[in-house]
């Protein structure tokens, strides 16, 4: 493996050469406006001459050059250079799949740091299952040789990497530029589908992600002018420590549930000291704050999806006495959900159908199915 990782060193360095035109002439990098975002607001976009875009994502600065232009000069070391076409992207960050399908970006991706059986995303996993992505590796163990051997232009992580920070180094000192995508630390459903735009700007698709984004927002626009329903709701996982994990009340989730009309139950849970939107409680604890909710739903990303009352009860037998229980509205989401990041709209418009009109039919919903 090492002879062919040092192989590999001396044909990146010529890359990262070849990426300056011989003829091309090189200006200063001159800033001539930001890139205007409505709701994201963990990354910028300055604007720069020369169409090029400097992207800065939790202080990491990325300079996205167009193809055949040149680097500019003077350019400040800190800055990662990524030559268009960004192409055999390393995908670790399983949130920014569902943006780059969206924009018709799937040919840019080569690797995957999650498995074909893992994907919930049609695309993605038939993608893996002919070949074109090779799976190499998760995000603390990837397979270097699979990489290198790709010519990757770019690995996109989430935070998680940061828990392996020498991951991080070897793949820049072979040359693979990383970007850290944290649409995870968004506070609001909007925000974290703005990050399409930023996947826009790195395969040059700007006008289609504009009108991706464009098109969720008038979605769910109409309910910004209906009145609140009145209905409480609690979103909920029952783990095997019997512990119930819930969003905090900043929580994107919490979010969401007041866009479709209805108040979160945990509004006042608040963050503890830690970067998590989720918090663990005991039963009783959950019990209390959910006994008179109208609406329970159950996140199946988490522990797996629940398809009977039994089996929710069978996890937390107090519930019983909940009033959705008795009521019989309970809800299970799907597992898919977290990774159709680009499908959040439907969500909000699934909570808005239970809230307003009580029991709709499972054939109305994409994302929630009822308990029974």
């Amino acid at each position: 493996m090492k002879r062919l990782l040092c192989a590999a060193l001396p044909a990146l360095l010529l890359a990262g050469c070849a990426a300056r035109p011989a003829d091309a002439k090189a200006e200063p990098l001159t800033v001539t406006g930001r890139y205007p975002l409505q709701y994201a607001q963990q990354f910028t976009i300055d604007e720069c001459a020369g169409g090029y875009d400097l992207v800065t994502i939790d202080g990491a600065r990325y300079l996205v050059l167009p193809e055949g232009a040149a680097v500019p000069d003077a350019l400040d070391a800190d800055i990662t250079v990524l030559q268009q076409p960004i192409e055999n992207i390393y995908l670790v960050s399983s949130s920014a799949m569902d943006p780059i399908i969206s924009l018709g970006g799937l040919d840019a991706v080569a690797l995957s740091g999650t498995r074909a059986e893992n994907w919930y995303l049609n695309e993605a996993k038939a993608a893996m299952e002919s070949g074109q992505i090779a799976y190499a590796g998760k995000y603390s163990a990837p397979d270097y040789e699979t990489i290198l051997a790709a010519d990757c232009g770019l690995a996109i992580e989430n935070t998680m990497i940061y828990h392996t920070p020498e991951v991080k180094e070897q793949l820049e000192k072979f040359g693979v530029p990383v970007l850290v995508e944290r649409s995870s630390y968004e506070s609001g459903p909007l925000a974290r589908m703005e990050w399409v735009k930023l996947y826009g700007v790195l395969l040059g698709k700007t006008d289609e992600a504009e009108q991706l984004f464009d098109d969720a927002v008038q979605r769910v626009a109409p309910l910004e002018q209906e009145p609140s329903t009145g209905k409480t709701a609690a979103f909920f996982s029952i783990a095997s420590n019997n512990l119930a994990t819930v969003r905090k009340g900043g929580d994107y989730v919490a979010k969401m549930i007041k866009m479709a009309g209805g108040e979160y139950v945990f509004a006042d849970l608040t963050d503890s000291g830690n970067n998590l939107a989720t918090v663990n409680i005991s039963l009783e604890d959950f019990y209390a704050g959910a006994k008179d909710a109208d609406v329970l739903i159950y996140n199946s990303t988490i522990e797996g999806e629940i398809r009977t009352m039994d089996e929710l009860l069978a996890k937390c037998p107090l519930l019983a006495r909940c009033k959705a229980v008795q009521q019989g509205n309970v809800w299970c989401t799907a597992q898919s959900l977290f990774q159709q990041s680009m499908e959040l709209p439907d969500l909000i418009l699934d909570m808005n159908k239970v809230f307003t009109e009580g029991t709709p039919e499972d054939s109305e919903l994409r994302f929630l199915t009822k308990i029974r």
